[in-house]
């Protein structure tokens, strides 16, 4: 099977890619057991590409019982080089209204528990991830979305959280007053992930709604995000037609994702468990002798 270039991960309300054309549907195994679903593979305006439903068909998998670690996992084995997120998010200030998109640079942690590594059992590895989304796969992911004429904004703080629950009133005045921009429950830890898979990855963030912090709005809903995710739906497709392209034309990265591990495996080579180099062969193997 040709190797996909593009991985497009729908979120909430993304559960499918109907402009794909020479479709398979890929059953991939990993060492972390299976993805959330089977992968679609086709041709997206001539670019191979292959898409996750993050939660599965049909929506059955809660946020913090995501298997991220196989679903990036099972990308990176088909060839994947970028990864597109398409979240669903709040939003913690005024200008960015339900409706709009944001494409953000930074993320801030509040989840609890999740895997967020691939190594461990005796490979110690420290990626950086000061700019946790590809600088250059956002500016085309924004570039993109500009093309469909929705607004969309360049650059903020999505803060992630465990979930499933929406936030108190409590949290989201404090998260205002931390600086964040956006608030959502899956992009992490799919960033980190695939930083160490040295995958760029970009979040199409679609707002929703504006969190529980907005006295004159009615408070976050599940009816309200699925009419407003509704809503964009079809820009979130348009734009990844566009954006397809624009990677088929782009030079090879030259950006860190590309060599994340380059300088970030800190244990003794000869000290690495077998099964673990076995295990993360498609992670490691460029770089072991």
């Amino acid at each position: 099977m040709e190797s996909a270039v593009l991985g497009v991960i729908g979120g909430s309300g993304v559960y499918d890619v109907e402009s794909l054309t020479d479709v398979q549907e890929v059953k991939v195994k990993t060492p972390f057991g299976a993805p959330s679903d089977v992968i679609v593979v086709g041709n997206l305006a001539g670019l191979r590409t292959a898409f996750l439903p993050r939660h599965g068909r049909g929506h059955r998998i809660m946020p913090s019982e995501l298997n991220s670690r196989a679903n990036i996992y099972a990308l990176k084995s088909l060839g994947v080089q970028y990864i597109v997120s398409i979240s669903a998010c709040g939003s913690m200030r005024e200008d960015y209204a339900p409706r709009h998109i944001v494409i953000p640079d930074q993320v801030f942690d509040q989840t609890k528990g999740r895997r967020s590594t691939f190594f461990g059992d005796g490979l110690v590895v420290h990626v950086s991830f000061d700019q946790p989304f590809c600088p250059q796969l956002s500016r085309l992911v924004f570039q993109a979305v500009q093309k469909t004429g929705a607004t969309v904004h360049q650059g903020g703080t999505f803060i992630v959280i465990e979930g499933p629950q929406f936030s108190t009133k409590a949290e989201s005045r404090i998260y205002r007053q931390w600086g964040v921009d956006i608030i959502g429950m899956t992009a992490l830890p799919e960033a980190k992930l695939a930083r160490e898979a040295e995958i760029c990855y970009a979040v199409m963030g679609h707002v929703t709604d504006y969190d529980v912090w907005h006295e004159t709005e009615e408070p976050v809903t599940l009816e309200m995000l699925l009419d407003n995710l509704k809503a964009n739906a079809d820009v979130t497709k348009q734009a990844l037609g566009h954006l397809a392209p624009m990677l088929a034309k782009a030079p090879p990265r030259d950006c860190k994702c590309a060599s994340a591990l380059a300088t970030a495996m800190i244990t003794q080579p000869d000290l690495v468990p077998q099964r673990v180099r076995e295990d993360l062969g498609l992670l490691l193997d460029k770089y072991q002798k």
